[in-house]
């Protein structure tokens, strides 16, 4: 099997520990495992649970206190609507491995995680690209995506909020996508690792596995839990298509770490506290910012409406791979280039961690953007 290159994730391998200001996180800042044990309440006994847990395997499909906090976070979905895996990435890549086949029509929004177009691509799919435009706030289309159902679709993918632009799909605008869906029989993947990161609002976005019967939601730990470092996600949807999920995934997965399950489980018993750190930094980052674009009269976005990241276009003369690297080693500052995502002339900021960190890059920037336009004149 063939697969391109993933770009964003070579990016990051590349330059991320080669870099004074990261400004390419997506990850909302990441929890020590002392800040967790401090929200629980209960560092000494945690620490004992902890020490007496034996290493086995563990529940292979996630333990039932795991699953039944993960099916709380849906309207409809119960403890057997809910599989754990390796990650959003490998909830995705199940999804993928379980239902495409050769010769079927995968139609995927662009922006998104590349996951979502090049492995139904190496499956020998005929991929389809709904473009997110900025003049339509890099929302779907309803009328392109009708034109591009065919008798052979499988499965429509979504990411909502989306990565990398932050544009989030409302509840009205959901289940038009799902009529267009249900009327081709299509299966409805909607990669949600961002839910929860609105930036008005404290409710969660309405998942898609609570919408549609061949609705999917992937989510994990990483992104708007700050806890990357677990490798813990999963799949809500059917049960019978978890079934068959099960049968792929006894032959990569078997099942996640039994610290992963454990400290999952602990910090979605307290995840209201780690929400509310989570909406402030992201709200209070998001205004600074906005405030920055507002001053750079060469930088445009669409503004946030959810996630971690923006999608930022530039008016200079440059690729945006040679822009990131220019930027890089000159003063330290890291972006990820349009390039690596399929779209060219943006880079993509993360503004999800420490505040200072990010002003100072973007006064960096700012001066950058400044030396490139003096050259390109």
């Amino acid at each position: 099997m063939k697969i391109r290159p993933f770009g964003v994730e070579q990016w990051m391998n590349e330059w991320e520990n080669h870099c004074k200001y990261n400004l390419a996180e997506t990850c909302v800042e990441s929890l020590t495992m002392q800040q967790l044990l401090d929200m629980s309440g209960k560092t000494r006994e945690v620490l004992d649970e902890m020490l007496s847990i034996k290493m086995t395997y563990g529940h292979i499909k996630g333990s039932e206190r795991l699953r039944q906090l993960i099916s709380g976070q849906y309207s409809s979905q119960s403890v057997e609507n809910i599989l754990i895996a390796h990650g959003a990435i490998g909830a995705n890549a199940l999804i993928y491995e379980t239902l495409v086949e050769p010769g079927d029509t995968v139609i995927s929004v662009l922006p998104t995680y590349q996951q979502h177009y090049s492995i139904p691509a190496s499956y020998g799919a005929d991929v389809k690209i709904l473009p997110l435009r900025k003049e339509n706030n890099f929302l779907p289309d309803l009328a392109e995506l009708k034109s591009l159902i065919d008798h052979k679709t499988k499965l429509i993918a979504i990411n909502n909020p989306n990565n990398p632009t932050g544009a989030l799909i409302d509840e009205a605008l959901l289940n038009e996508i799902v009529e267009v869906a249900r009327s081709a029989g299509a299966w409805l993947l909607c990669d949600e690792v961002y839910r929860g990161t609105n930036q008005d609002g404290e409710n969660y976005t309405v998942a898609m596995a609570d919408l549609y019967e061949k609705g999917i939601s992937t989510a994990s730990m990483s992104k708007t839990y700050s806890l990357a470092g677990l490798r813990l996600g999963w799949i809500a949807g059917p049960a019978a298509l978890l079934k068959e999920v099960e049968i792929h995934r006894d032959y990569n997965t078997i099942s996640v770490g039994v610290l992963d399950d454990y400290f999952a489980s602990l910090a979605l018993e307290n995840r209201d506290k780690i929400l509310a750190r989570n909406r402030k930094m992201l709200r209070d980052n998001l205004e600074t910012l906005d405030a920055w674009v507002r001053n750079e009269p060469l930088v445009s976005y669409i503004k946030p409406l959810a996630g971690t990241t923006a999608l930022l276009k530039y008016d200079l003369p440059v690729s945006s791979r040679d822009f990131c690297i220019r930027l890089l080693e000159r003063y330290g500052v890291m972006f990820t280039p349009g390039e690596a995502m399929d779209m060219e002339g943006y880079v993509r900021i993360g503004f999800a961690n420490n505040s200072e960190v990010m002003k100072q890059g973007l006064t960096l920037v700012s001066r950058f953007i400044r030396e490139l336009s003096e050259e390109s004149r």
